[in-house]
């Protein structure tokens, strides 16, 4: 008879997140619910549609459009920029909220999808529309997030997560909007 060892299975959690310090975190918020924060960037354009956008100290975020639409396609294109800070700030939020609920999570993707048409050629001569016709007209968000919880729980987080994101809020309702010409 040989004496063989039952296979065991290694969980191997995601980096956690100093859960003290979120809860201080939160606790500001509470005390002070009208705070603000706000993020600065700097974008250059080096030519055609490549810019490099300066955020603190970090490497440039590069931006650039695909050949179809005459840039280089070197880089990601703004509207995936835009889905890309979607699924990070909705995968922060995941994060928080399962910290929170102190649910260990082992993996964690996030798949996004957003219809967004460009008929009006960026304003250049393309087809006349108005604001609410541009941009994304749908966007879709599918998430798989596995963890030391059931189902139902890990869909509470993700539900608290979309609820509560900033990037998400800030796609869905309207915000005061200003642009013009630098001093």
């Amino acid at each position: 008879m040989t004496n063989t060892a039952e296979p065991k299975t290694v969980k191997t959690y995601l980096r956690p997140i100093d859960r003290d310090g979120l809860m201080g975190f939160a606790e500001m918020g509470r005390n002070n619910p009208d705070r603000r924060g706000t993020n600065h960037v700097r974008t250059v354009v080096e030519g055609q549609y490549r810019t490099l956008s300066y955020v603190g100290k970090h490497a440039p975020v590069v931006v650039d459009e695909p050949l179809h639409l005459f840039g280089q396609d070197t880089a990601p294109a703004p509207g995936e920029i835009v889905l890309s800070a979607l699924g990070g700030c909705l995968a922060v939020g995941i994060t928080a909220v399962a910290t929170w609920k102190n649910v260990k999570l082992t993996s964690l993707e996030l798949f996004l999808e957003g219809d967004i048409g460009n008929s009006a050629a960026w304003g250049a001569g393309g087809a006349a529309k108005l604001p609410p016709e541009m941009g994304f007209q749908a966007i879709r968000v599918k998430v798989a997030v596995e963890g030391d919880a059931s189902r139902e729980a890990l869909d509470e987080i993700v539900r608290i997560a979309n609820f509560y994101s900033p990037v998400a809020n800030t796609m869905r309702n309207p915000i005061a909007f200003e642009i013009g010409l630098a001093d």
